[in-house]
């Protein structure tokens, strides 16, 4: 027996089927929809089953489950969009230290050097006691961020 059972009011089954035949929207969202929609269990509707869904669809039982669940939990719009991430990032340099940074960019490189690198950026950062440690990679988004070339 399933968990979460799938009906759909006409509303909600009219904005479906006016998604899925306008086709302008990303695959897993129309995917989303048409497994609403073969999942409906509203009276007069075909209620199919997760494995008729799966060989219909070709998305898989966990995809289908997931998507009945985000319906009769979140609502309609929870369904078809992505979920947002949950995680929050930490940044891994400060405003103190992203100018640290720009300034190191902007000054001259290494005498043996014709020019900065991304490793020696953060070479330096941690040479001059900036940051504990911190990866070329790390160097490279900032930079990217605030639109700074080393060229």
């Amino acid at each position: 027996m399933k968990k979460y059972r799938v009906t759909l009011t006409d509303e909600e089954r009219r904005e479906l089927h006016q998604l899925l035949s306008k086709g302008k929207a990303a695959a897993r969202k129309l995917t989303h929809a048409r497994i609403l929609l073969k999942a409906d269990e509203s009276e007069g509707q075909p209620g199919w089953r997760d494995e008729a869904i799966h060989a219909a669809l070709e998305v898989s039982i966990s995809t289908i489950e997931r998507v009945r669940e985000r319906f009769v939990t979140e609502g309609l719009p929870a369904a078809l969009d992505p979920k947002a991430p949950r995680r929050d990032y930490q940044r891994r340099l400060d405003g103190a230290q992203e100018a640290h940074l720009v300034a190191l960019v902007c000054g001259q490189p290494p005498e043996e050097r014709s020019r900065w690198t991304l490793k020696l950026l953060a070479e330096k950062m941690v040479e001059l006691d900036y940051v504990e440690a911190v990866s070329s990679e790390t160097v490279r988004q900032v930079l990217k961020k605030m639109n700074l070339s080393l060229g």
